[in-house]
């Protein structure tokens, strides 16, 4: 089993995307990266249930990345042997009317998971200085009382969404949410890659669409907006995992190996003892039921 240190993922303030990589296999066979996430996950699913027992803790996973980074898949796999009851996940889409009429927030405040559960946001809260950042006449949309144009959303309009955003990571955790958010990291050749087996490939159809190729023209806006937004907003509670994305199995076993090895580190997470009284009877209870 490999031995991953989930600091060597943690983008440090200051970071350039340009020099953080968008591939790794660990020097491991495709088939050995699955198996070792196999068992990775299985003891994530163990962990998941010691968490519900002891009921103080939540997990928000936070999934950004470009189209095709592979986020659908990553949810498949690493959450695949955990109680269904123990993960919720939410896509966040283009806001609906009702959530238009709440601040940019609220969508993701009510979503977020109850203790004892892990949240997974595929696509997230930062689509709102990413999307919108590149797309400004978006924020028009947002009903907002000192947004009249498309002028007003100027540098200082960013500075307070990211103090928003840091604010509400920093509540959250104060309040028992761990938080890890994980940059899928695609390089723009891959992007290609996949997009054209899309459109290869008849069954895959369907995830394929004209305006995929229009954001792809937008490649250096975007990676201007990523760079901007993890660098400020990466924190020692609420920290920016790169993930090489270019390899779908090691980018799974990655993320799954910095869920365990930093939930492990949390040993106050354990299995509440049972009440002195009924643990003094068990024997008690177990001859009651077997006497039926």
């Amino acid at each position: 089993m490999i031995k991953i240190k989930s600091e060597q993922y943690y983008i440090q303030p200051h970071t350039a995307i340009k020099n953080l990589s968008t591939y790794e296999d660990f020097g491991l066979s495709e088939k050995v990266l699955e198996e070792q996430l196999e068992d990775t996950r299985k003891k994530l699913g163990e962990l998941q249930d010691t968490l519900y027992a002891h009921g103080k803790y939540a997990v928000l996973v936070c999934l950004q990345g470009m189209d095709t980074a592979g986020k659908d898949s990553l949810v498949r796999e690493v959450f695949k042997d955990f109680n269904a009851r123990g993960v919720v996940v939410h896509s966040f889409k283009v806001p609906t009317e009702l959530e238009r009429k709440h601040d940019y927030l609220w969508r993701h405040y009510i979503a977020l998971p109850a203790r004892g559960k892990f949240g997974v946001f595929n696509r997230t809260h930062y689509e709102n200085v990413l999307v919108t950042r590149v797309h400004p006449g978006y924020i028009l949309g947002e009903y907002l009382p000192n947004v009249k144009s498309v002028k007003d959303i100027d540098d200082a309009f960013w500075e307070n969404r990211f103090e928003q955003i840091n604010a509400f990571e920093k509540i959250i955790s104060q309040n028992g949410t761990i938080i890890f958010k994980f940059f899928l990291n695609l390089s723009k050749e891959e992007q290609k890659n996949r997009l054209l087996r899309r459109l290869e490939k008849r069954e895959k159809h369907w995830k394929f669409s004209p305006d995929d190729l229009k954001e792809r023209e937008l490649w250096e806006a975007y990676q201007a907006c990523y760079e901007d937004a993890v660098n400020r907003t990466s924190k020692p509670h609420a920290p920016w995992y790169n993930i090489p994305a270019d390899n779908k199995p090691a980018a799974r076993l990655l993320v799954a190996s910095i869920l365990l090895t930093v939930l492990q580190a949390y040993t106050d997470i354990k299995e509440p003892d049972l009440d002195p009284d009924v643990k003094a009877k068990i024997d008690e209870y177990k001859e009651q039921l077997e006497h039926e």
